[in-house]
């Protein structure tokens, strides 16, 4: 890690509405991927820190730490209270807030009050609105101009986080924000999460895009074993926590077929992350109150809170 007085290093709150694209964002700022994605709303669960590197416009290396926040949405039960304090959580001491928008589904009963939160918060705040890939463009302008009136944003951005369109120039603008000070992590670190815990999060992915109709938004991946082999590979034993006895069998398929199928593409991506062989073993426990266990939030990142 360079100790040279020219570098800036600060911190990035992503905030917005469940499913507004805050995770592929990341991912997209950061070069790689940090962040699960879903077309489920509300996959992120934990503030989650993704490490971006670019250049400001004097040239100078700058390391932006991404937190990835879960969707601020109104929580009803515990989970959803953890998740929501998490979010909030993550936009203390940041350097920078981003409010990402989908312009298309929008979301105003989560957005407004964001938005009224935003604007007597003192942080420099910008505003991306995301998906103009498929976004026309005359509302777009329409909802830069409504938004920018109700939040004082430093700079509003379009961009797609799916195609990367705009995204260098959000990235360049960001690095310009930032403080001038020594990197917090070295530079080929690209997250803050362990190696248990992304590869759990990408096991609940897996399950979530290969299930998503049938199985609801309360499940959860917990990390039981991580264990070195001799010969380099990693041995990992994951448990997937369902509620009711009915998701069972649609977790495990017909003759454990569609958990087979999830265990394999899940193996296939973290081998690829991880740079070596990995040997994943996933089982099915049903726990009727798993939201309500202090011990299963702790494991995936959340705060039980009361």
């Amino acid at each position: 890690m360079s100790s040279s007085p020219s570098q800036r290093c600060g911190f990035v709150a992503v905030i917005g509405a469940p499913n507004a694209g805050k995770s592929t964002l990341v991912n997209a700022l950061v070069g790689q991927k940090v962040a699960i994605v879903s077309a489920k709303a509300q996959t992120t669960r934990a503030r989650l820190m993704g490490i971006a590197l670019a250049q400001d416009a004097e040239g100078i290396d700058t390391q932006m730490v991404l937190v990835d926040t879960p969707g601020i949405f109104s929580p009803k039960r515990r989970l959803d209270r953890a998740m929501v304090s998490a979010a909030w959580e993550g936009t203390q001491a940041a350097d920078a807030i981003l409010l990402v928008v989908d312009p298309i589904k929008q979301r105003r009963h989560e957005l407004d009050p964001l938005l009224e939160a935003l604007s007597v918060r003192p942080e420099r705040k910008i505003l991306v609105l995301n998906k103009v890939d498929i976004a026309k463009k005359e509302p777009l302008l329409a909802l830069a101009q409504e938004f920018g009136a109700k939040a004082d944003f430093a700079e509003i951005f379009f961009v797609s986080a799916q195609t990367g369109d705009g995204v260098p120039e959000l990235k360049a603008a960001l690095a310009s924000m930032m403080p001038q000070g020594e990197w917090i992590f070295p530079e080929d670190q690209v997250s803050d999460a362990s190696e248990r815990l992304m590869a759990a999060e990408i096991t609940r992915e897996q399950l979530y895009r290969q299930l998503h109709e049938e199985l609801p938004y309360d499940s959860a991946v917990r990390p039981e074993q991580y264990v070195e082999r001799k010969d380099g590979s990693v041995e990992i034993h994951q448990q997937i926590v369902v509620g009711r006895e009915t998701q069972r069998p649609i977790v495990l398929g017909k003759g454990g077929s569609r958990i087979k199928q999830i265990g394999e593409a899940a193996r296939l991506e973290l081998s690829e992350l991880l740079g070596r062989k990995v040997h994943l073993f996933l089982h099915v426990k049903v726990e009727e109150n798993w939201a309500e266990n202090r011990e299963i939030y702790e494991e995936i990142g959340l705060d039980f809170g009361r």
